[in-house]
């Protein structure tokens, strides 16, 4: 049995009976693993194909893990099981509560026939760039968490333009990629303005802001809306040293400073929700019941993994933009 065959007039493309022929050969157990497929010139001789055609069928099944190429040796099967139609490259900043909600979300949603390889970058760029670069070629699809990174989105315009997803931020650099996004100024500017009437009780806006994992556009959507309602505000990078007054309000993105704040306010004998007030971000079911229920600003990361998984199942090329909403507790 040849480990390819080509028909003429069936309204298949070639390079898709290529893919179908080898998958067929692998199933009925005739090319084994590490076993040769034929050279890219035989096939083309044989059935009076173009490399770029031959090329193409090869390099979907090396994207999917089925064969790999041993430069100028040629293309070897890599596995036996072809059950697998896509191989997802997976590029996360940093593994929380939040964002495995995000990949068991995807994950339920994607699929069975569907490999998902997951990596961190953890903010640091020289990893971005290599985990970008050992993985070009190797996946049908690409999602990637950038976050603020600076050389990001050059890093990802290595990646093949169709290939690409990007995922919980994006920027100007980044608009031509589909993407499923928060709109951090929109959300923490729509979110402090559903809070307002419970705000207008308190003398000061107080936002803990590192700089560094966040993004800037929870800062400057925070800025905004003190300015346009006339807030007394202030920035601060961390929570230290810091004694808390009566009348302010803390927002918090990171769970370390909320944690911080709701200790220092416990030796100071400060009545949470009384004498002080806290909106922390991301929703997380432990929020619920601390401290009698702790106000929140945050996604629903379900859902952006099940977003996600529809536009890539779908083929879908969008920009959508994740929904957020200020769930009001106790500490507000």
């Amino acid at each position: 049995m040849k480990a390819i065959s080509i028909q003429n007039n069936v309204g298949i493309p070639k390079y898709k009976q290529i893919i179908a022929s080898i998958e067929k050969t692998i199933e009925n157990g005739m090319l084994k693993k590490d076993g040769k497929l034929p050279s890219v010139n035989k096939v083309c001789l044989e059935f009076s194909l173009s490399r770029d055609t031959v090329f193409q069928a090869y390099d979907e099944l090396k994207k999917r893990g089925v064969i790999y190429a041993i430069p100028g040796k040629g293309y070897y099967v890599k596995s036996t099981s072809i059950t697998i139609k896509q191989r997802i490259f997976l590029l996360f900043d940093e593994l929380n509560i939040f964002k495995e909600d995000i990949y068991n979300s995807f994950l339920e949603s994607i699929g069975s026939n569907v490999q998902v390889d997951i990596f961190f970058h953890h903010f640091n760029v020289q990893v971005f760039k290599k985990l970008i670069n050992d993985s070009n070629g190797n996946y049908t699809k690409y999602i990637i968490m950038p976050t603020n990174l600076k050389e990001a989105a050059a890093i990802i315009k290595t990646l093949p333009v169709n290939e690409v997803y990007i995922l919980d931020q994006t920027n100007a650099a980044l608009k031509s990629y589909p993407a499923i996004y928060q709109n951090h100024f929109k959300d923490i500017y729509n979110g402090l303005l559903k809070g307002k009437s419970k705000l207008n009780k308190y003398q000061k806006l107080i936002l803990i802001f590192p700089g560094f994992r966040e993004p800037i556009g929870m800062k400057t959507g925070f800025e905004k809306f003190c300015e346009d309602f006339l807030f007394s505000f202030e920035i601060i990078s961390e929570f230290k040293n810091r004694e808390i007054k009566k009348g302010e309000v803390y927002i918090i993105p990171s769970d370390r400073d909320l944690v911080r704040v709701i200790e220092t306010s416990k030796f100071k004998n400060l009545k949470l929700g009384l004498d002080f007030g806290i909106i922390s971000y991301n929703e997380t079911p432990l929020k619920k019941i601390v401290e009698n229920g702790i106000t929140t600003i945050s996604t629903n990361f379900d859902a952006m993994g099940k977003t996600l998984a529809q536009m890539i199942l779908e083929g879908k090329k969008e920009q959508i933009e994740n929904k957020s909403a200020l769930i009001i507790r106790n500490s507000l």
